[in-house]
């Protein structure tokens, strides 16, 4: 069992590079993932680029459920371990796994229940909405696995292992250049199956990364093959998953929820409007992939030394993931503002979504650092296994604000598309200095106890 791999002894900068490096690779052939599936629901049709576009929303409450459970079961095993505790890591790091299962179940059936009714709210009727549920019905069948390999990976993570997710997830990616165009097209014996046949190729490489996950897990000690009887559910621990993940899970739900909300308001400008921003914000997750690597660190790193008593590195961690963060996507932000167009341009021939993505794209480029400062801080709060916060600045940032300040800018001020654009930038902005100053105090308090 890897119980600290220097994670509480080492030189904090080496070992955010350690874990922030490959977690950050994974990430990024994560995000190129979606970026083919974006690319290749372009060559279908506009209508196919804006239901998957629809159906992203849905699909990140999926994410939610993942994030925020591994979110939860890192912080815990991390603490434990760094505590010197193995019997209670690895309590939890079996607990979570039946808790994801069980909750994933339960959330497939919501999930193809209510689908329809969102979509409706969302404005998609006819072929649009017939296309968006091909696509996310098969989504939700193959919820439980990607749930599984979230809460796998949060197991590895918390023991300082980010290579394996991120070797499942460049084969993930190599796998998907094969999989969505057979899928989408035919062959071989494969129908083609359009939008659908994205999802198909989705389910069956999440299938495939569980299987591996899994397997990385058993040979970490943390799972082990003897364990079969500890998988039957505790309510402690369920509630320690529940009370530590669930705060990330609603914050990162809040996420859909914004999403919901700006895909609302834009669905009153057309398909092409929806369409643009779908594709924008697939730039925007290559640009900010830094965070994704970071925030894995910033986790772990103070989840374990706090867990050791080890304070000062807490808040070396932070800052030294909130430097490496802006520096690096200072790059993203420079090229994202010069270049727009040509941006936009790989994914579409439509001038029109080019015109209105371009436009998005050159003031998203300056929220950047407000997502880097934004969602490192949340990590070390979490790590300090206080992650309330993140559902209030969630609530705050996705919900209420937009709904306010979208209204206001785009019809009260007659902005139109553009109120909404520079919605995103003052809310982001403004979430991120209330949490700054959160984290700030959070942890003068903390550390002086």
């Amino acid at each position: 069992m890897q119980t600290d791999n220097g994670l509480t002894t080492k030189p904090i900068p080496g070992l955010i590079a350690q874990l922030a490096i490959p977690a950050s690779i994974g990430m990024f052939f994560n995000t190129m993932y979606n970026v083919v599936d974006t690319w290749f629901s372009g060559l279908i049709s506009t209508e196919a680029i804006a239901a998957l576009s629809l159906s992203f929303p849905v699909f990140f409450v999926i994410l939610a459920i993942g994030f925020g459970i591994s979110t939860g079961t890192t912080a815990l095993i991390a603490n434990a371990l760094g505590a010197g505790d193995e019997n209670e890591a690895q309590l939890y790091a079996i607990q979570s796994v039946s808790f994801t299962i069980i909750l994933s179940l339960l959330l497939s059936v919501l999930g193809l229940y209510s689908a329809p009714h969102l979509f409706r709210i969302l404005g998609a009727e006819g072929s649009y909405l017939s296309i968006s549920l091909a696509y996310i019905n098969v989504i939700f069948f193959g919820l439980v696995f990607f749930s599984l390999t979230y809460v796998l990976n949060a197991i590895l993570t918390a023991q300082g292992d980010t290579k394996s997710f991120r070797n499942v997830l460049v084969l993930g990616f190599f796998l998907n250049l094969v999989f969505d165009p057979w899928f989408i097209y035919g062959g071989l014996g494969m129908p083609a199956l359009g939008l659908s046949g994205v999802a198909w190729a989705t389910i069956l490489i999440q299938l495939f990364s569980t299987l591996f996950m899994g397997v990385r897990v058993i040979r970490s000690g943390l799972i082990c093959k003897e364990c079969w009887g500890m998988f039957m559910p505790r309510s402690r621990y369920f509630a320690d998953i529940a009370a530590q993940g669930f705060p990330a899970s609603l914050n990162t739900m809040t996420i859909a929820i914004g999403i919901f909300i700006i895909t609302w308001f834009l669905s009153r400008f057309g398909q092409t409007a929806v369409a643009a921003y779908g594709i924008a914000t697939r730039v925007d997750q290559i640009a900010l992939l830094p965070i994704m690597g970071l925030t894995t660190a910033t986790l772990t790193l103070v989840g374990q030394n706090n867990g050791a008593g080890q304070f000062d590195r807490c808040r070396e961690a932070y800052h030294k993931a909130l430097f490496y963060g802006i520096l690096v996507t200072t790059v993203s932000m420079v090229i994202v503002f010069s270049a727009p167009r040509a941006i936009m341009q790989v994914f579409t021939e439509d001038q029109a979504v080019v015109d209105i993505g371009a436009f998005y794209l050159r003031i998203s480029a300056f929220i950047y650092w407000a997502y880097i400062i934004l969602f490192v801080s949340v990590a070390a709060l979490q790590g300090l296994k206080k992650p309330l916060y993140a559902i209030w600045i969630g609530i705050y940032r996705q919900i209420v604000a937009p709904a306010a300040v979208f209204y206001a800018l785009a019809y009260l001020l007659g902005m139109g598309l553009t109120g909404i654009w520079r919605g995103i930038f003052l809310v982001t902005w403004s979430a991120t200095l209330f949490t700054l100053y959160y984290v700030r105090r959070t942890m003068n308090r903390t550390f002086s106890l």
